[in-house]
C-alpha cells in the first residue's frame, strides 16, 4: 500500500475592491510613497470598508472561489480550518459559521490562531489529519480583516497591513506529492514585541483600554524585523538541508509577505534566483493569515506537477516555520 501524503488540489482567493494606496496614506499620516516602498515593498493594500462585514465575509468569498473553480461539492468536505488573527468575535468560532455558509454541512470546523504563521500551521494540521487516514477533504482558509485592528493614525503599522483571504483544499495523494516535511517553531519572547494588549482575559475591554488604544496592533518594528529575518532565513535553509535540496531543486519560494527585505534575506540565504521568489506584497501589503494562500492563488498558473515549493513564515508570538511541499497538479 502506497504512503498517503496530503496534497493541495485547488486554491481560491478574495480581496476587497477598495484600494488604499501609498498616495492616499500620505493624506492620512506623516509618510510618503518613496519611504513606504523602499522600506517595505508595499505600494497598495485592499481594505474591506463595509463595517457590517467581518473576516467571515472574506473567508466565505475565498472558499466559494475555490469551490467554483474546482467543481468541488461542499458537502464532501470533511473539515474547515480557518487560520485567522481577526475572528468575527471572541466566542463562536468563525470557521463554524463559514463552513455553514458555504454548504459544508458535513464538516467540522474550528479557528487556528498563530498570527502570520496561522496558515502555515494550518497546512501542517490538515496534512496530519489526512495522513492519519481520518479525512479526505480538508479546506484550509487564511483570512484576516486587519483594518479592524489597525490604528490609522499610527504610521508604524497602518502602512503595512491589508485585508484579504485565500484558501487551499488538501486531499490524499499516493504519488509521493504534497507535503513532504515541516519545521515549525515558536518562542514566547515575542509576546511583548507584537501584540494587541487588551480584549483578552488578561486585560478585558474597558473604557480605559479603549481610550488608551490598546485594542490596536502594537509592533516594535526593529525587534520584529530582526527576529523575522534571522528565523525565516534559518528555518528555510534548514529544511533544504534536511531534505538534501539544492537551490536548483527548489522551484518556488512561497514566503510570508510582511516586508520585501525579509523576503529577499530569506531567498538570499537559500541561494535562490530572484525568478523563483514569488511576491505580491506590492498589491496587498501584509494580509497576515492570507499571504501564503493569496500567493498560491495568484501564481497557481506557474506551478507544474512535481514542482518543489518551500513555504516560510514568521508571526507574532513569536511563531515561525517552513514547509516543503511537492505540487500535485497542472492548472487546466
Amino acid at each position: 500500500m502506497s504512503k498517503i501524503t496530503a496534497a493541495i488540489t485547488a486554491t481560491g482567493a478574495y480581496v476587497p475592491d477598495f484600494v488604499l494606496s501609498n498616495k492616499l496614506l500620505e493624506t492620512m499620516v506623516d509618510t510618503n510613497d518613496e519611504w513606504i516602498t523602499s522600506r517595505t515593498g508595499i505600494k497598495e493594500r485592499r481594505i474591506l470598508k463595509d463595517k457590517d462585514k467581518g473576516t467571515s465575509f472574506l473567508a466565505i468569498k475565498a472558499a466559494e472561489d475555490l469551490l467554483k473553480k474546482s467543481g468541488t461539492n461542499p458537502e464532501e468536505i470533511d473539515m474547515v480550518l480557518l487560520a485567522t488573527t481577526t475572528p468575527d468575535m471572541p466566542v463562536a468560532a468563525t470557521a463554524v459559521y463559514v463552513a455553514t455558509q458555504i454548504g459544508a454541512v458535513n464538516a467540522f470546523a474550528y479557528d487556528l490562531q498563530a498570527a502570520c504563521s496561522s496558515f502555515l500551521y494550518g497546512m501542517s494540521t490538515a496534512a496530519a489529519y489526512i495522513q492519519a487516514g481520518r479525512y479526505k477533504k480538508v479546506l484550509v482558509i487564511g483570512a484576516d480583516k486587519m483594518s479592524s485592528i489597525i490604528n490609522y493614525t499610527d504610521r508604524a503599522t497602518c502602512i503595512i497591513f491589508g485585508d484579504g483571504a485565500g484558501a487551499a483544499l488538501f486531499e490524499p495523494n499516493e504519488e509521493g506529492l504534497g507535503l513532504q516535511d515541516e519545521i515549525l517553531r515558536s518562542d514566547g519572547i515575542g509576546r511583548e514585541y507584537l501584540k494587541i494588549a487588551a480584549g483578552g482575559s488578561l486585560l478585558p475591554a474597558s473604557h480605559e483600554t479603549i481610550d488608551n488604544g490598546q485594542h490596536y496592533v502594537f509592533q516594535d518594528g526593529k525587534t520584529v524585523f530582526k527576529y523575522a529575518v534571522s528565523n525565516m532565513a534559518d528555518i528555510s535553509e534548514k529544511i533544504m538541508q534536511r531534505n538534501n535540496l539544492t537551490n536548483d531543486d527548489v522551484n518556488w519560494l512561497i514566503s510570508h509577505q510582511a516586508n520585501r527585505r525579509i523576503i529577499d534575506a530569506t531567498s538570499s540565504r537559500m541561494g535562490l534566483d530572484e525568478s523563483k521568489v514569488l511576491v505580491n506584497i506590492e498589491k496587498y501589503g501584509n494580509t497576515t493569515s492570507a499571504t501564503l494562500p493569496l500567493l498560491l492563488n495568484d501564481f497557481e498558473h506557474l506551478f507544474k506537477k512535481g514542482d518543489n515549493l518551500i513555504f516560510a513564515s514568521f508571526g507574532g508570538g513569536f511563531t515561525w516555520g517552513s514547509i516543503y511541499l511537492k505540487w500535485a497538479y497542472d492548472k487546466k
